[in-house]
């Protein structure tokens, strides 16, 4: 169970702050773009720290990592996928959609952690930031590849039911629009900036880096606070379209993550061998879900699915439980593993 320790952390109560402004209808709001701005430093910063530290890190203990990302990112989707089509309640093209956040992953959800695990004086391996910079694309591509399954089932469905045969798809068109997407989800701007400014950090100098550190160390916290802080309006804005979510889609919101975290902690404890600290983060990433790189993509991708169901769930549910009861549950299922 989370402790009050957890959720005195100023950034969580900064998130609840937001929350709050948003429900009693105040008339804060964030200047345009703000947000992104906010992102942008986030990103580039734990980029930079992660590949200033993965320069003095082991190389093998790296690649693995980053292929336990890549099963991750591939598996999570597909779990995420088939439960939501076994429950009857989500057309598998909805459900491709919002399987596809929940194989991603939420930064705002990772820098939360590492802020609570910092606060707290725990100690952990930097490789999650590279499996942060890893995981954010495989889940798009699994999202459009159950997608272009539930359509070509939806059109034999209908073809049989009619009893016209399908058309043929133009298949050179087919491949340029899924190349098209491939190369957008690869090339998408925070996976773009996280992976470069860890190059960048990977191979600055050590005295030139050192310049840089209050930079990226010192304001860090102050930027999560008002980051977190714009987020908490914007799920409790999200928190209105609860009833078109349903209570199915609301208990998936809870049980994925959970379920994620639990699949996490194992491949950071058991497969990955890191520390209590370490495990914990990669339990959150495979627990979030993404509200930033994967909504775009789907809504390009796969407008058919519903945009209300998967921002509603990724940020108006899954998001603040990770905040709030999610990262220190996680944190502890790892101790007791590591017991």
């Amino acid at each position: 169970m989370p402790s009050l320790e957890s959720l005195l952390l100023p950034a969580v109560l900064f998130f609840a702050l937001g929350f709050i402004a948003r429900v009693i209808k105040s008339d804060l709001r964030f200047p345009p773009d703000l947000a992104k701005v906010l992102s942008i430093y986030l990103l580039m910063a734990i980029g930079l720290h992660g590949g200033y530290e993965l320069a003095k890190s082991d190389m093998v203990t790296a690649l693995t990592s980053i292929v336990w990302a890549l099963v991750l990112g591939f598996v999570l989707p597909v779990i995420g996928y088939l439960c939501l089509v076994a429950t009857r309640k989500v057309n598998p093209l909805d459900a491709a959609a919002i399987s596809a956040h929940y194989g991603s992953v939420s930064a705002g959800t990772f820098l939360t952690a590492i802020a609570y695990l910092d606060n707290i004086g725990v100690t952990y391996e930097t490789y999650p930031l590279i499996m942060l910079a890893v995981m954010e694309s495989p889940a798009i591509v699994v999202g459009l590849l159950l997608a272009a399954k539930a359509r070509r089932s939806q059109a034999l469905s209908n073809a049989t039911s009619t009893g016209v045969a399908p058309s043929a798809p133009d298949d050179a068109a087919s491949e340029n629009g899924f190349g098209s997407l491939l190369r957008d989800a690869f090339t998408n701007g925070s996976v773009v900036i996280l992976i470069g400014s860890m190059i960048i950090g990977a191979i600055s100098t050590p005295s030139g880096m050192s310049k840089l550190f209050p930079f990226i160390d010192d304001i860090f916290m102050g930027v999560l606070c008002l980051f977190l802080f714009e987020m908490g309006m914007v799920a409790a804005r999200r928190i209105g379209d609860f009833k078109k979510v349903g209570l199915v889609l609301a208990v998936f919101g809870v049980v994925m993550p959970l379920v994620g975290g639990v699949v996490g902690a194992f491949i950071g404890h058991s497969m990955l061998g890191f520390s209590v600290g370490g495990a914990t983060l990669v339990a959150v990433l495979a627990a979030s879900a993404s509200y930033i790189a994967v909504p775009p993509a789907m809504r390009l991708a796969v407008p058919e699915a519903n945009p209300s169901y998967y921002l509603t769930l990724s940020l108006g549910i899954t998001f603040p439980f990770n905040v709030l009861i999610g990262i220190p549950l996680y944190h502890s299922l790892v101790k007791m593993m590591a017991a």
